[in-house]
């Protein structure tokens, strides 16, 4: 008794990708209604969305990091965490489960859980400060207060309260910082294989993004810096 046409409305009712998330979600409950003979048919098929067009997690940008590390001092639990996540380029998972076992000789080896893959980075020297400045007596650098390691969410809420207290915008996150450690590289002059080498994307479409914007904005102030 469901009519297609309440999905609608209630589709029109809402943001983009809200809109998106509640009509996979209906759209899945349908599909096991009709595989239990719940109902015979399936409304939603057939029913599509425009594509949303974003950019993804927001860049964290220099006036962020700058504000954020004025804000937490080194030798803070907030500054490790902050430079673990802008000097590796890692996922939020891959950096929670990093402790002082993973380097050696100064090179960090992790191997990413996403994509299975292992990485050679060498510790940027700002993030040798960090740590050095750091003490820590557990396996992994970033615990909690009682001492365990981070669940994916837990750490999330508390990179929020953090970025919070030092004035960031909402859109910061974890995974910024990852896309801002990328853009660094980028404008350091890395090329796209060079970058995900750290990275370890394993496909070169985001990596090269960054780079295409960095020398975009290189080439246009060297154009008009010609132009006098």
């Amino acid at each position: 008794m469901l009519p297609q046409k309440f999905i609608a409305h209630m589709l029109s009712t809402m943001k983009p990708h809200a809109a998106h998330n509640w009509l996979k979600t209906i759209r899945a409950l349908l599909q096991f209604a009709v595989a239990q003979e719940f109902c015979s048919t399936d409304v939603t098929q057939g029913m599509k969305l425009p594509a949303v067009r974003t950019d993804g997690y927001y860049t964290l940008s220099e006036s962020d990091i700058a504000a954020f590390e004025a804000h937490h001092p080194i030798g803070t639990k907030p500054r490790l965490a902050f430079a673990l996540l802008l000097y590796t380029a890692q996922r939020r998972g891959d950096v929670l489960r990093m402790g002082r076992h993973h380097i050696r000789d100064g090179v960090l080896t992790v191997r990413q859980d996403k994509t299975g893959a292992v990485l050679v980075i060498p510790v940027h020297s700002d993030l040798q400060t960090v740590l050095d400045a750091t003490p820590g007596e557990h396996l992994t650098f970033l615990t909690t207060e009682q001492g365990k390691p981070y669940g994916g969410p837990n750490f999330s809420n508390q990179f929020r309260e953090w970025c919070d207290a030092a004035g960031l915008p909402k859109e910061c996150s974890a995974h910024g910082l990852r896309k801002a450690a990328c853009r660094r590289l980028a404008e350091a002059g890395c090329s796209a294989n060079e970058i995900a080498s750290i990275s370890g994307h394993a496909s070169l479409r985001e990596v090269e993004r960054y780079t295409r914007a960095v020398d975009q904005a290189r080439m246009a102030r060297n154009a008009m810096a010609r132009r006098g």
